[in-house]
């Protein structure tokens, strides 16, 4: 592995860990703006690698990249007065989820409870995160579509071909005999780097076009006009002749009554064309965002039948699609064959700053999801707890005590339980049966 592997793999790791501590950053800014007391702020989980307290926050680095948290003092209130005692398992859990939150409150700062802000800013608290990853999304599509620009094939020559084709290998690249002629692009004087401008007094505007002017002039003398070193030059290009099959509108070969591809004579130039990125304009970036969302949000909707696809295609002799559901295992081994097909530099960086994108995007629609412990399941709540206090004050009624989140808690148990096993089952199955790009 080359020092440029190296240098994008570090990239795409630190790209991750930046995501999400950005999203984190999203809950803690105006968590603290509003006077919440956040006691951690940590990037991955299980062992700490790094921590450094600063005022009353302890910042660090955990050992496992796959997720992070900020601590948020008072996020479930006590239990409400009369409240039974706690019976069985789950009964339990809501009473220890509750005496936990309320064991971090100090003295004196019940009212930095992170339960006692109203509905809008509990609303800011916990959207900040996933729209953190929206932006962050953004700003890479940009950097993709505007700043860098998709690949776009130009009108100027990259190479001149030396000789006409005589034969056809078996893996249909096109063979010089040894008694070839020159292709008429050599014998026209053409250079790499010429730009054409017209062919045949037809204005050329994209190289699709001059393609179908080339094929559409076999043995014959063309007038050309290119720009060359900022200067037009004119010459003439007598053609040569080869087949070519022909092929329907989906592309698929024609063939004959016998059996055979048939075949048409087109022109023969013997030049190649540079790639060059084109910028698209802004409007794209909102646009493909929105494709993505809308995407990932389908995606989501579908998941539990997508993660079944993925296991029976991982352990199975079925074939793993490319487009099934993928883990950050997965996401890993895409980038290694992104950098192992040795494509242009910039090509790879594009590669990855999209599945940087991707990504990002995914963590915004994800944690969107109206159940605990996602940000969509506080979300939710606040939304119920503002509900009710509207209707309280239309009424004139006292202002309802803040929603017993606790009591969501089961709900959180399992859903954590389903999201470790999907998410042990995706890097299982990407490892067994990873997807292959190329």
């Amino acid at each position: 592995m080359d020092v440029l592997s190296v240098v994008i793999g570090v990239v795409v790791l630190v790209g991750i860990l930046v995501s999400i501590g950005l999203h984190e950053v999203g809950h803690m800014v105006p968590a603290k703006k509003f006077g919440v007391r956040v006691s951690e702020y940590m990037v991955g989980f299980g062992p700490t690698l790094w921590s450094r307290r600063k005022g009353e926050t302890e910042y660090g680095l955990k050992a496992i990249p796959l997720g992070g948290y900020v601590r948020m003092v008072g996020m479930m209130p006590a239990a409400p007065a009369g409240a039974r005692p706690a019976r069985g398992f789950f009964g339990q859990v809501v009473a220890d989820a509750r005496d936990a939150s309320v064991a971090e409150i100090r003295d004196g700062e019940e009212h930095r409870a992170f339960y006692h802000l109203s509905t809008p800013k509990k609303l800011v608290v916990m959207l900040g995160g996933p729209v953190m990853n929206l932006l962050i999304a953004v700003v890479l599509t940009f950097v993709v579509l505007v700043a860098i620009g998709l690949p776009t094939i130009t009108t100027t020559v990259g190479a001149v071909s030396e000789c006409t084709p005589t034969a056809t290998s078996a893996e249909g690249e096109p063979v010089c005999g040894p008694d070839a002629a020159p292709s008429p692009a050599a014998a026209a004087g053409l250079r790499p780097g010429d730009e054409v401008v017209s062919w045949g007094g037809t204005a050329v505007t994209s190289w699709e076009q001059l393609q179908e002017l080339i094929a559409g002039s076999p043995d014959e003398q063309v007038p050309v006009v290119v720009e060359r070193d900022g200067e037009r030059v004119a010459t003439t290009v007598t053609t040569a002749e080869r087949e070519q099959p022909v092929t329907d509108a989906d592309g698929a070969p024609v063939t004959g009554a016998d059996g055979a591809p048939v075949t048409e004579t087109v022109g023969f130039l013997g030049v190649t064309p540079t790639r060059d990125y084109e910028p698209l304009p802004l409007s794209s970036v909102p646009q493909e965002v929105w494709a993505q969302v809308s995407g990932t949000a389908a995606a989501i909707v579908t998941l539990p039948v997508r993660v079944g696809e993925v296991a029976v295609q991982a352990f199975t002799d079925e074939p793993r699609a490319a487009d099934t559901v993928m883990s950050p295992v997965g996401v890993g081994r895409i980038v290694v064959d992104v950098i192992a097909a040795d494509g242009p530099m910039i090509w790879t960086l594009q590669v990855v700053l999209s599945l940087l994108a991707s990504l990002n995007v995914a963590l915004f629609v994800f944690n969107l999801i109206p159940l605990l412990p996602l940000d969509g399941g506080h979300v939710a709540n606040a939304l119920y707890e503002g509900a009710k206090r509207t209707r309280a004050r239309m009424r004139g009624l006292p202002r309802p005590a803040p929603a017993d989140v606790a009591r969501m808690m089961p709900v959180a148990y399992v859903m954590f339980v389903v999201l470790l096993g999907t998410g042990v089952l995706l890097m299982l199955a990407d490892v067994v049966d990873p997807v292959q790009l190329f």
